[in-house]
């Protein structure tokens, strides 16, 4: 047992980190660390696993080779980020190379759906909307220009912020097969019990964050293969939409708006009351986000619906969306070390 003022430090050099990590936006990069040290542990076990396998477990051959199974590991996991961007770019000339007749192609379509507008509204408002593609590229020039400034902070805020996730994923790979050298100090093995309970409770949110995500794919399914077609309003490439969904629905808020966007945007292709439907729709999914996410995060780290509902609403509104996707992780931690120290 370690002596209060050694436990006490202990617990005040975590929440310090924590505070500095939400009010500098590193939060990309925490969750990446995590991310990055589960998954290298992972794959160098399933690696180990194999070596044992194919060699006598007490020859010194085997074992000298399992010390190589997390050094690979670390290296995949550093490298799949590289490696995904090559995949995605070589995929992407295609779409570059034609960008300037979709450009031309879009601007059309928008015209054409204004114009259909100038038609239904009153004179009065019709006034206001552009009268044709040429008028539509004005518009659209002159909005550019007058934010030419809030988009150039907004590209570094995310280029900063992929910047700061990668860096959390090399830092939690180089951890996870990294040699302790300071066993035994009283201030290091604190620590350690600290951040072992907070990788616990991002392991349950990460389990909880699978079912929210398929829950959510499920019910976009049933949006998109049964209520906009019972309209004729169906939707092309609905199960792509479907997987994106779910892929992106992993990821908490973030993969969520980048889904609204997306469905948005096709639903608009279709006409402009598909658009509205569906951005009805996921705006009513966003809003229940809430309550699914209090309801499957509180079953698997045993948590109220109601206390984890008003963690999440006074984080959103003391750090925005940030706050929003960090408070089941930091709440279920507190509640770990809250039942540790047999308080509640």
């Amino acid at each position: 047992m370690q002596s209060r003022p050694v436990v006490i430090a202990s617990y005040v050099l975590i929440a310090a980190t924590l505070l500095l990590v939400m009010w500098q936006g590193l939060l990309p990069g925490l969750l990446c660390v995590c991310i990055g040290f589960l998954a290298t542990r992972w794959l160098a076990r399933v690696l180990e696993n194999g070596v044992r396998r194919t060699l006598p477990t007490s020859s010194v051959r085997a074992r000298a080779a399992l010390a190589v199974p997390r050094g690979i590991a670390a290296a995949l996991i550093m490298l799949a980020p590289i490696g995904l961007i090559a995949v995605a770019f070589s995929e992407a000339r295609d779409f570059v190379l034609n960008a300037p007749s979709q450009y031309l192609e879009l601007i059309d379509y928008i015209a054409r759906t204004v114009l259909e507008l100038r038609q239904k509204l009153p004179t009065e408002i019709a006034a206001y909307l552009p009268e044709g593609a040429d008028e539509v590229q004005r518009v659209l020039a002159n909005y550019l220009r007058t934010q030419a400034g809030a988009l150039a902070l907004t590209g570094r805020a995310w280029l900063g912020g992929l910047l700061f996730a990668y860096v959390g994923l090399i830092v939690g790979a180089l951890a996870a097969i990294a040699t302790p050298t300071s066993v035994g100090r009283p201030l290091a093995e604190e620590l350690k019990l600290r951040i072992t309970r907070f990788g616990e409770a991002f392991q349950q949110i990460v389990a909880a964050q699978f079912w929210i995500a398929a829950f959510n794919a499920l019910l976009t399914a049933l949006f998109l293969l049964f209520v906009l077609p019972m309209w004729d309003l169906a939707l092309p490439y609905a199960p792509a939409l479907i997987t994106l969904t779910f892929v992106a629905g992993l990821v908490p808020i973030v993969g969520n708006l980048l889904c609204n966007t997306v469905i948005t945007l096709v639903g608009l292709s279709v006409s402009p009351i598909a658009a509205l439907v569906c951005l009805a729709f996921l705006i009513l999914i966003h809003k229940a986000e809430y309550f699914i996410n209090a309801k499957v995060v509180g079953s698997r780290t045993r948590m109220s619906v109601w206390e984890l509902l008003a963690v999440m609403f006074v984080a959103e509104a003391v750090f925005g969306p940030a706050g929003l996707v960090a408070a089941p992780l930091f709440y279920a931690y507190l509640k770990k070390e809250l039942q540790a120290a047999e308080l509640v």
